[in-house]
């Protein structure tokens, strides 16, 4: 779905496929037909688009083969989909029956990972309109913290260095820019927008920037507009937005809210959870509260079972929860924080990014009375959320285009 801004340019809306498994070339054709063009027609549009998540094989594949990865090209204009985003974040296996912490290897100091990387960007250019000139794609945020030392550090720094040499290589061969964003999530090297700056910094190619995911922003409880003034401030891009909304529990210590949560507690993803606890204090202001550190889990069943997460303050999980339903009570949504997100992404003079890309990942993943039972739910679920995305930018001041 395009959108045009009152400044005159351009903004592409798109739902990423990765909550459709498929890890080869003949998955994602199967995701085109079964998903992608009956999410299409429930919105009576003639074209969307698509954050297309092309998984390691399936990558391969394509730049291995020009007839495969023209068939692709052709298959997405048949079906009315056209591709301006990649998801390159999960290299394979994510539709497994447990990911949890696979989802960050390779990280960005092995070499796959900048050869995966690589070759998704030779494929972009390829799947771009013929009237776009730019495409994007959304990756790990460096690594997992638990294995990133010094030494890995610089080794991931010098393949993002590669990268963008290679970028820059691929816009003189074809005319088409390409741009990559390190994704800040919970529990990672770079875990939020401001873990970014530091080594986007270092790293210095103004084709390499942040991808920023709203649920992610969310769940680290980072204030949109500090964060988004930082990274301006910093001369940072914000290469494409991720639309998504965390679980939010505001009164964790109460039996029902943490029944609640535990519906959530599933084992297929990680889901970080964070609280940022509030004491008394401030000079000369008795009752004042004032916010400590951020303090987190790994993930939920571990801030439930283990009561190592304070809980007098409200709670966040990193839970890809669907945008336009909201959650019965006790239980409720980050999607405030992606309004406002939003309003300062697009709703000024000019788009601080160009790309956005619905990403709720978790629909089958879901506790069980929420979770689509057949294909044709949730293709009505996918068309729900792109509706309410499209609704909040006309409201925006953008107007959609044909």
């Amino acid at each position: 779905m395009r959108f045009r801004h009152p400044d005159g340019s351009t903004v592409h809306l798109a739902y990423c496929t990765n909550v459709h498994p498929a890890e080869t070339l003949e998955g994602v054709l199967a995701q085109l037909r079964d998903h992608c063009e009956p999410v299409r027609k429930r919105l009576g549009r003639d074209r969307i688009g698509i954050g297309l998540w092309l998984a390691k094989d399936a990558a391969h594949a394509l730049v291995t083969d020009l007839a495969a990865l023209r068939g692709l090209r052709t298959e997405l204009d048949r079906r009315g989909l056209e591709v301006v985003t990649l998801n390159g974040f999960p290299y394979e296996g994510f539709g497994a029956e447990e990911v949890k912490y696979r989802v960050y290897t390779p990280d960005w100091a092995d070499p796959e990972r900048l050869a995966h990387t690589s070759a998704l960007a030779r494929v972009l250019v390829q799947l771009l309109p013929d009237d776009v000139t730019e495409g994007t794609i959304s990756t790990l945020p460096l690594a997992w913290r638990t294995t990133f030392d010094d030494a890995r550090a610089e080794k991931a720094h010098s393949a993002l260095r590669a990268l963008g040499h290679r970028l820059d290589a691929l816009t003189e061969l074809t005319g088409k820019s390409i741009r990559v964003g390190l994704e800040p999530e919970p529990g990672c090297t770079v875990e939020t927008t401001g873990d970014a700056i530091a080594p986007l910094t270092a790293i210095g190619h103004d084709r390499i920037g942040v991808c920023v995911d709203t649920c992610h922003l969310a769940t680290s409880f980072e204030d949109p507009a500090t964060a988004l003034h930082a990274l301006e401030t910093a001369g940072i891009p914000i290469v494409k937005t991720q639309l998504s909304a965390a679980l939010h529990a505001e009164h964790p210590h109460l039996p029902e809210v943490r029944a609640a949560l535990a519906a959530f507690d599933e084992p297929r993803f990680l889901h970080q959870t964070r609280t940022l606890p509030r004491e008394p204090g401030g000079p000369g202001a008795a009752g004042t509260l004032v916010a400590t550190a951020l303090r987190g889990t790994d993930d939920l069943g571990e801030a439930l079972t283990h009561r190592t997460l304070p809980d007098s303050a409200p709670w966040r999980s990193h839970f890809h929860v669907p945008l336009h339903a909201p959650l019965t009570a006790p239980l409720t949504s980050t999607l405030p924080v992606l309004k406002d997100a939003l309003t300062r992404l697009v709703g000024g003079p000019h788009p601080r990014t160009h790309h956005l890309e619905v990403e709720t990942y978790t629909w089958q993943a879901l506790p069980p009375e929420l979770r689509p039972r057949a294909r044709h739910q949730l293709a009505d679920g996918i068309a729900a959320e792109l509706t309410l995305a499209r609704d909040l930018l006309t409201e925006l001041g953008l107007k959609e285009l044909p």
